[in-house]
């Protein structure tokens, strides 16, 4: 029911006074006050009715109106019978503030309109209702009939509500996927993800340059699987949705977990299949049979291979497999993704044409980062392309980069084949306690003079080797004088006993550095 509807054929005889242009304002029900603050009682969408006991001079009127307008209700009737006609003070204050104003005469009682405005709202409920039970029940076939985007173009078309479904990295499972640019879609994963870590109650409200999006969680309440599980992304604010359509919104999202836990059934034969290429991999089998198994995932004969092996730090045992299959989209007959181990996960995929394979593998994890602890990681070593017949070296070129990310900072490392011909993978493979003990024989002397003489000679020996050696290029970077350099080169050269006119002593003093 909305506000015209009070001044249909057959509805209680009243004059309109005020807000012609507010006559399509929602009803939800009736309150009667002669309070001069009723607006702690309204809960917004009411017929507020007043004999107007609460005026004692004109500037109670404006007062009273900016209550009402602040508690959200839809329209004023003001009663006649006690005070007389509606004073014109009160008419100027609902027209200022846009509040529709409606005379009651005094031979029209107040219970005769809220009887009216009750039958006509709850056969409005009534019928909202049987159209919400109805496109529930098309959404439910549409999803057996089409899938995802069947159900959303329904959505789309029929209330004009635009949804995508997301996996946490960004991709599109379902909806208009050139409605949203990459950078958008990214921004919305990462800030799902970070809500998640910080435990905040779902919807997950972001504002971007195209306006307010709702984010709601894809999966079961008990799952606790952030990083794997899909998202609802619906465009617009949730908490200005009246109940009804927040309803239906909360409905897609267990409609869209529900498609899936299907999925996810229909994974198993996957997995077994890359288990099996692992299983191939390990065994340095013949390239024909892993050619047939790969065929067999992927329906096609891709020339060229990625091998990824990766692993995980403080994350629940067997979640790294997931969390790879929907970020390399395992789903669109991409990525082949086994289980290495409790931790770990190797993935088999067609290699990309033009890109760099580590930084497209490093540009497709990024945004997990958002949903990471402080103390969880995500390693991954990228291999070159290689064929099926090379897929055994590339496994082990995989792992060999993969020690490299795990030697690094930050939540998610990758590192690719172009670093394996680098120092980096000698300090990777050195272990943690060999490195430690060889940056402190070398460098410990120098890091505590700088303590005990609030000096800067790490930063300048750092500098010294960036510039190869090279005094001018060195002082001038460091804006210091040639003969300062000379002093703290020497000074460093007295308390490490090392020459640093040496390469050999420039290597070390490199190394050691690079160790921490």
């Amino acid at each position: 029911m909305r506000v015209r509807d009070l001044l249909a054929p057959g509805a209680p005889r009243l004059r309109l006074l005020a807000g012609e242009d507010e006559l399509d304002r929602p009803l939800t029900g009736v309150m009667t006050t002669d309070l001069q603050d009723p607006g702690r009682f309204l809960h917004g969408g009411e017929l507020v009715l007043t004999g107007m006991l609460w005026r004692t001079a004109p500037a109670d009127s404006d007062r009273f109106v900016r209550t009402l307008v602040a508690g959200g209700a839809a329209a004023l009737g003001a009663g006649e019978v006690e005070v007389g006609p509606v004073p014109d003070d009160l008419a100027e204050a609902c027209r200022r503030h846009r509040l529709p104003l409606l005379a009651v005469p005094d031979d029209v009682a107040f219970g005769t309109v809220t009887e009216y405005v009750g039958r006509h709202v709850s056969a409005g409920r009534a019928a909202d209702l049987a159209a919400l039970v109805d496109r529930h029940r098309l959404l439910v076939s549409a999803a057996g009939a089409g899938g995802l985007d069947a159900v959303l173009d329904l959505l789309g078309g029929d209330l004009d509500l635009d949804c995508w479904v997301l996996t946490p990295t960004g991709r599109v499972v379902a909806g208009p996927a050139d409605r949203l640019t990459p950078a958008d879609r990214d921004r919305l994963a990462r800030a799902h993800l970070a809500a998640q870590q910080r435990d905040h109650r779902p919807p997950h409200r972001v504002r971007l340059d195209t306006g307010p999006y709702s984010l709601l969680p894809a999966a079961d309440p008990a799952d606790r699987a952030p990083l794997a599980d899909w998202i609802l992304a619906v465009a617009g604010d949730l908490a200005e949705w009246p109940a009804k359509r927040r309803q239906l919104a909360e409905n897609l999202a267990r409609l869209v977990a529900a498609e899936r836990t299907r999925r996810d059934e229909g994974r198993r034969l996957r997995r077994r299949i890359a288990d099996e290429v692992l299983t191939l991999l390990r065994r340095d089998a013949d390239p024909a049979d892993l050619a047939r198994a790969l065929h067999a995932a992927t329906r096609e004969d891709h020339p060229r291979w990625l091998v990824l092996s990766a692993d995980s730090t403080a994350l629940p045992d067997g979640a790294l497999r997931p969390i790879l299959e929907e970020a390399l989209g395992a789903d669109t007959d991409r990525a082949l993704v086994a289980a290495a181990g409790p931790t770990g996960a190797v993935a088999v995929l067609p290699a990309p044409d033009t890109a760099v394979p580590a930084d497209a593998v490093r540009d497709l994890l990024a945004p997990l980062e958002a949903g990471l602890g402080e103390e969880q990681r995500i390693t991954v070593g990228v291999c070159a392309p290689a064929g099926p017949g090379g897929l055994r070296g590339a496994l082990e070129e995989a792992r060999h980069a993969h020690r490299i990310a795990a030697a690094r900072t930050g939540r998610v490392g990758v590192a690719g084949p172009d670093e394996l011909a680098s120092h980096v993978l000698l300090l990777a493979a050195v272990p943690d306690e060999v490195r430690r003990a060889f940056r402190a024989r070398l460098l410990d002397p120098v890091t505590a003079y700088d303590r005990e003489h609030q000096a800067d000679l790490v930063h300048t020996l750092e500098a010294f080797l960036r510039a190869d050696g090279s005094w001018t290029r060195c002082a001038a970077g460091l804006h210091v004088h040639v003969n300062t350099l000379r002093y703290r080169i020497g000074r460093i050269e007295e308390l490490t006993g090392r020459d640093l006119s040496r390469l050999e002593d420039r290597v070390d003093f490199y190394l050691a550095l690079q160790a921490g």
